[in-house]
């Protein structure tokens, strides 16, 4: 049940949450904590801020949620949701995805651009999130009316959904002269710099490419999150390069490789070698496990039983920041999504072997992921946090990831319904 709450925006909410991401363990000392790492709590708040955390001892008389906070997509495109329909790739190959992403891009208009991207970020708010990182195309005409109306909707949403935006555009593009200027307008809209290195590719040119983003990237003061290594061949052929131009240079933004999944088809050895030279670096890596296994290593009349895959145990062991995100939404890149973090935990548990009752597997979805997009908030409670929550109709995580849990949701102190309705707060959760 919601307690009362008044016009100053005072309120508590009742729930089972994540001993894992309490910040301080005075707050829950003597607390009880069920097999999954569940606390029962009461957070109080008074003008969107937590003011109190409270353990509930005599919890068996509460009738208790999940209550997380509001979760993080840390990779994404928005600008090409919901294009599966009208350019499908039904072959599932990454190399036929380019094609048909080539012919979506110029078809595509700013009004289907807004519409698609709206209806996406209607569905990521109900869905409790709160921060979504975007690449966007941003090549060419279409690029720049891309880019236009997602930047506009960045400002447009900004009281629910803080939303980064990445210009995706080829490598190279960064080291001419309309690359300087697309750098410009990115640092005026506060984005990062984006680009793919995939396999094959001419090792001197893309070393150049890097060096060049990098000087472009500390010059303009944006950060980087680059598609690397999606791949089942030539495996961290980009990753190798990108630590190559790192040594040689330094660089004051933070720098992400998105994807990272050929790394895993070198040896044990050779993975914690690159994961340490990684961490060296202070790069965070955005594993991507749903359209990876999509797309990635098929082969005709033949399930592969080896599927390329960030590293992820590897990193973390190495103190790598490494986030989780589902990537496409149902476009030519994977015909699923649907910008839903417990979905993507719930689909990936099986795939990474990381539960979120683990604090490492709970970490790629909260703590590390805000670390990589740099968020103010780690989504890690004390008192002064937002208050900022999901509430989630099951009781325990096995129970949470083996449906598809109704919810509501506490923004600011205010409680949405599953519609995203504002609501009373005397009224019964669920």
């Amino acid at each position: 049940m919601i307690n009362s709450i008044n016009s100053s925006k005072q309120g508590s909410i009742k729930g089972w949450f994540p001993r894992g991401l309490v910040d301080s363990a005075k707050d829950i000392l003597f607390a009880p904590v069920t097999s999954e790492g569940l606390c029962p709590l009461q957070l109080h708040w008074d003008i969107g801020r937590v003011t109190k955390i409270e353990v509930i001892q005599n919890y068996r008389e509460h009738s208790l949620k999940l209550l997380l906070p509001r979760l993080i997509e840390p990779h994404s495109h928005i600008d090409k949701s919901f294009t599966w329909k009208e350019f499908p790739n039904l072959q599932g190959t990454y190399e036929e995805a380019l094609k048909v992403n080539l012919r979506e891009h110029e078809n595509r208009t700013p009004e289907i651009v807004r519409s698609r991207s709206e209806k996406a970020l209607k569905l990521a708010l109900a869905n409790g999130l709160r921060s979504i990182r975007s690449h966007i195309d941003s090549f060419g005409l279409s690029g720049t009316h891309s880019w236009q109306v997602i930047t506009d909707l960045k400002h447009e949403w900004k009281d629910f959904i803080e939303l980064q935006c990445v210009a995706l555009v080829p490598l190279e593009y960064w080291g001419t002269q309309e690359g300087h200027l697309l750098a410009n307008k990115v640092a005026r809209s506060e984005g990062l710099l984006g680009g793919v290195l995939v396999p094959p590719f001419h090792k001197q040119d893309s070393y150049k490419s890097l060096v060049d983003l990098f000087h472009l990237a500390n010059r303009v003061n944006c950060g980087i999150d680059i598609h690397i290594d999606e791949s089942a061949k030539f495996p961290a052929a980009g990753i190798k390069q990108l630590i190559k131009a790192l040594d040689h240079m330094e660089v004051n933004v933070p720098i992400t490789c998105s994807h990272s999944s050929s790394m895993s088809l070198l040896s044990s050895r050779e993975v914690r070698y690159l994961a340490n030279r990684l961490a060296s670096h202070n790069v965070g890596v955005i594993a991507l496990p749903l359209t990876n296994n999509w797309l990635l290593g098929r082969q005709e009349r033949e399930t592969p039983v080896k599927r390329p895959l960030a590293p992820i145990k590897q990193l973390q062991e190495a103190g790598v920041n490494v986030a989780i995100g589902g990537d496409n939404l149902q476009d030519p890149w994977f015909p699923l999504g649907n910008l839903d973090p417990i979905s993507l935990m719930s689909s990936s548990m099986s795939l990474i072997q990381l539960p979120p009752w683990e604090r490492l597997g709970l970490s790629p979805y909260t703590t590390s992921a805000a670390a990589i997009m740099g968020l103010e908030w780690d989504c890690t409670i004390k008192c002064g946090s937002p208050a900022n929550f999901v509430i989630l109709d099951a009781s325990s995580w096995s129970e949470c990831l083996s449906i598809i849990p109704r919810r509501q949701h506490i923004i600011n102190g205010d409680f949405f319904d599953e519609n995203m309705s504002l609501v009373k707060p005397q009224l019964e959760i669920f």
